[in-house]
């Protein structure tokens, strides 16, 4: 296992050397790009500012794991899905491009008034489709446990069972919700066939979540992906930074 950051937070104002200079000072390995912050790498750049990204990361000991998207195919609206189906598939060739292995997705609820079976049976046949289109450029969807009512494991299983396609994984996001009289080996039991080559880690130190388990587990089904700080903002990151590679590092050895 591999420790690396999203740049949801702590990453979130940095521009790109900035934010592979502060990853290599704090041994961060990797790192997911989530859309839409300072970095700028999005689906509009040209063909020379990809391979100018792809440079840089190739020139760093920092690897760029995958960007993250907001995509989401829940949405009742056809067009809606279609148009996050297809922003989707930019996202894949960015990745590529940029010489990364992955797009991060997500459901982000249920519908009000629908029947969640026929949300699911939405979300696989979409998540098949992006599969199906990522698997050509030799990248993986990445479909994180999000949303009210779609990051119940069990609703989790369903969609996974409907897109049943080899480059689309499952981003454990450690939601305390899921945590049952203080365990999670339940639906870790449920959902461990289907982790993506990435998951995503929050506060080792919050008690609500047994990170402790979550590792032995991880361990034990012998997972060499990346976990992916996803943590709170901070004033000092660098300071941050450090202590959590540290306690990682602890944790997982």
């Amino acid at each position: 296992m591999q420790l690396g950051m999203v740049t949801y937070l702590w990453g979130a104002k940095w521009d790109l050397p900035t934010l592979i200079k502060n990853c290599e000072q704090t041994g961060f390995a990797g790192v997911e790009l989530r859309s839409t912050h300072a970095h700028g790498v999005e689906v509009t750049l040209t063909e020379t500012e990809r391979e100018d990204v792809r440079k840089r990361f190739a020139d760093s000991p920092v690897t760029c794991v995958g960007v993250g998207s907001a995509c989401e195919y829940h949405s009742p609206d056809a067009a809606v899905v279609r148009d996050n189906i297809e922003l989707t598939k930019k996202f894949v060739v960015l990745s590529h491009d940029i010489g990364a292995t992955g797009v991060k997705v997500r459901p982000n609820g249920l519908n009000k008034g629908e029947a969640p079976d026929v949300t699911a049976a939405r979300i696989g046949k979409a998540l098949r489709e992006c599969g199906e289109f990522a698997e050509g450029y030799g990248q993986e969807i990445r479909v994180e446990v999000h949303g009210r009512g779609s990051q119940d494991p069990k609703f989790m299983r369903q969609i996974f069972d409907l897109a049943d396609h080899p480059n689309v994984g499952l981003c454990w996001n450690c939601n305390p919700g899921e945590v049952k009289d203080g365990s999670i080996a339940e639906p870790f039991a449920l959902l461990k066939d289907t982790l993506a080559d990435v998951i995503h880690i929050h506060d080792l130190y919050d008690p609500r979540y047994p990170y402790r388990e979550l590792f032995r587990l991880l361990k034990g089904i012998d997972y060499h992906g990346w976990c992916l700080s996803e943590s709170p903002a901070t004033d000092d990151p660098i300071k941050v930074m450090n202590y959590y590679r540290v306690l990682f590092e602890e944790w997982t050895r």
